[in-house]
């Protein structure tokens, strides 16, 4: 017997979310380590892109790569987990303090109550390639390379619990594009229900040829700086980065995780719902578990990532939820699309904007594809008094989440 609209209705209607604090966070990309050096990248609209390198036959593309991370080799300490994608990460958590931070939660709620929910796509496959690519006369990876821990899809999860001292749940989401947004609300499920008492949220993925070379070949790769709604864009640049949050109920200070909203299309392999019917689902999830209303948002960080088809369906989705007055835009012309570390990357710029009054408009692109695009979408960067905001993730194949953030002081 089917269940009438009324129950249907029930069992659908999103749970209210219980606000969390962000009292700490982090980030790393290619426009700098720490909040302060991304801030000033994004005011002076200065691009960490840069042409690709990467391979005996590099493709013809721009990346957004770390500089330095090459030199920059895990502490002694931590040698056993050596790998490029747990360098980004360690780099990642040693900035604007958030080592101390997670220490101290640590001895608030103890080592086991504190979760670790991470967020890759490719995790340490770049350790994993170059086994492959060096393997021994007898077939074996090199000596060095032969390390369990660092070729297994949980490995830079792992890696994260086992360098902050932690000994919680500990969880890897991948849903490509959206993981590590996806892994903020998995962590206020696990701090509502309480089987935390609070949680690190974060992403690493580096760049490796698997992911340059996949992605070509589904001909996604733009040949020059992306360009994200321009009416002329011709794909997207990938990047890589790292970036992490603590959340917790009782913290005293800290930005606002008001709600999310997640869907998945279930409609292609690689493309998006034609109608972004999944990605509206989310949008509309998130601003009913805030009980916000989408006049109340004043920016949007877009997914935006300049490829044809996912801008037009997002530019639509929000020209048709969200007044004129909303400011939105891509931060994929300053970054490059980080995959798995993309949804905590956007999010904590998302949280800059709040806290700097701030809102980056979208670089590289000249002039806006009228045929999708409302008044939302923002070329230049504007200072603005800005409340609450959201930061969009629309992963690979029809993954989404949407994450709604209200500033320090502006609670609803």
């Amino acid at each position: 017997m089917a269940a009438s609209p009324m129950i249907v209705n029930q069992i659908n209607k999103p749970r209210r979310t219980a606000a969390l604090r962000v009292s700490a966070y982090a980030l790393c990309s290619a426009i700098g380590r720490g909040r302060a050096a991304s801030l000033e990248a994004l005011r002076t609209r200065h691009s960490g892109l840069t042409r690709n390198n990467i391979g005996t036959t590099p493709v013809e593309t721009w990346i957004g790569r770390v500089p330095g991370l090459e030199d920059t080799p895990l502490p002694a300490t931590l040698a056993e987990w050596e790998s490029r994608n747990n360098r980004l990460a360690w780099l990642g958590l040693e900035q604007d303090g958030f080592l101390d931070a997670v220490a101290q939660a640590r001895q608030r709620y103890g080592a086991s109550r504190v979760a670790v929910i991470f967020g890759t796509s490719t995790s340490s496959i770049d350790a994993t390639e170059h086994g492959y690519r060096n393997l021994t006369p007898e077939g074996q990876f090199p000596e060095s390379l032969r390390r369990t821990s660092i070729h297994t899809p949980h490995s830079t999860g792992q890696f994260v619990q086992h360098a902050l001292g932690l000994e919680g749940v500990a969880v890897t989401i991948s849903t490509a594009c959206s993981s590590s947004a996806k892994a903020f609300a998995h962590a206020e499920r696990l701090i509502r229900v309480g089987v935390a008492d609070a949680a690190v949220v974060g992403g690493t993925d580096t760049l490796c040829g698997s992911v340059l070379y996949g992605f070509n070949g589904l001909e996604l790769l733009s040949p020059e700086p992306c360009r994200p709604f321009d009416r002329d864009r011709r794909g997207i640049n990938l990047g890589e980065a790292a970036g992490f949050a603590l959340l917790e109920r009782e913290a005293p200070a800290g930005h606002w995780l008001l709600g999310y909203g997640e869907s998945s299309d279930a409609f292609h392999m690689s493309s998006p719902h034609p109608e972004g019917l999944g990605a509206r689902l989310a949008v509309a999830e998130a601003l009913e578990r805030s009980a916000v209303g989408a006049a109340q948002v004043d920016y949007i960080n877009l997914h935006g990532t300049a490829s044809r088809m996912n801008d037009e369906i997002e530019a639509r989705i929000v020209a048709g939820m969200f007044p004129s007055h909303t400011l939105a835009g891509s931060t994929k012309g300053w970054t490059g699309h980080a995959l798995g570390a993309a949804g905590i990357i956007e999010a904590l710029i998302t949280l800059i904007a709040l806290e700097s009054g701030f809102a980056p408009g979208t670089l590289n692109s000249t002039v806006l594809d009228a045929t999708c695009c409302g008044p939302q979408v923002r070329l230049e960067n504007v200072d603005a008094d800005l409340r609450l905001a959201l930061s969009l993730s629309f992963g690979f194949g029809g993954s989404n989440a949407a994450l709604l953030f209200a500033r320090e002081n502006a609670r609803p």
